[in-house]
């Protein structure tokens, strides 16, 4: 597995990778690869933290595991590649989005205009056996991923969190929520984003936080390709 994460990360979770579940982790997925199709490709595995340094994070929007079809994951939760069709959960995103904030519908779902602006696009699980969701669960990413929580609850300047679904909402216990922003809505999936995600106007509302807190807004609309 490629473990070169970008120097402001590496100097806060490099420890990470000498601990014995990581040693684990990496020979699980090292392996994994030898015989399987694994998303996403293992040099975008660390894509969101290539995207958005350490200091720029001013959005964590949590995912759970990475698409598991081909050609779609590139280590940005939600996000697919330019001319990777829209899965449904991101669809419904889009629609929220244009409600929310009247941003046209993109003709694409490539989220990394969001991720350069600091929008921390992580995923609590980073791989995935294709065609198999959740297979990498429960291997250890998840110890990783809550410090990585962890360590943007640290940043002195506060963030805004978005915790979709109840998976994403379990994660809460990790953030002060005294200094941070934390945004809980019902997962954009199709089986639950009428119970609770729609309407519930998370890009705005992050903007607003960050207007209080001085941060400067994220543009959510994207351009088309």
């Amino acid at each position: 597995m490629n473990l070169e994460l970008p120097t402001s990360w590496r100097a806060r979770l490099s420890s990470e990778f000498h601990k014995s579940y990581f040693e684990k982790l990496q020979q699980f997925v090292d392996a994994e690869r030898e015989t399987k199709d694994v998303y996403p490709p293992e040099d975008d595995v660390f894509h969101a933290f290539q995207h958005t340094p350490y200091h720029n994070v001013k959005v964590l929007l949590l995912g759970q595991d990475p698409y598991h079809d081909e050609g779609q994951a590139h280590g940005l939760c939600f996000s697919v590649k330019p001319g990777v069709r829209p899965p449904p959960s991101l669809k419904n995103i889009f629609k929220e989005l244009k409600n929310d904030l009247n941003c046209p519908i993109p003709n694409h779902g490539c989220l990394t205009d969001w991720a350069d602006q600091g929008v921390f696009l992580l995923n609590a699980v980073l791989t995935v056996r294709a065609h198999q969701p959740g297979s990498h669960k429960g291997k250890g990413w998840e110890v990783f991923t809550d410090e990585v929580i962890r360590t943007v609850n640290a940043q002195e300047e506060p963030v805004v969190f978005l915790l979709w679904g109840k998976y994403a909402q379990d994660k809460a216990k990790l953030i002060d929520a005294k200094r941070h922003t934390i945004l809980q809505a019902a997962h954009p999936s199709p089986l639950s984003a009428k119970n609770g995600f729609f309407g519930s106007r998370p890009f705005s509302q992050a903007n607003q936080a960050l207007r209080q807190a001085g941060r400067g807004e994220i543009n959510w609309c994207l351009n088309k390709l």
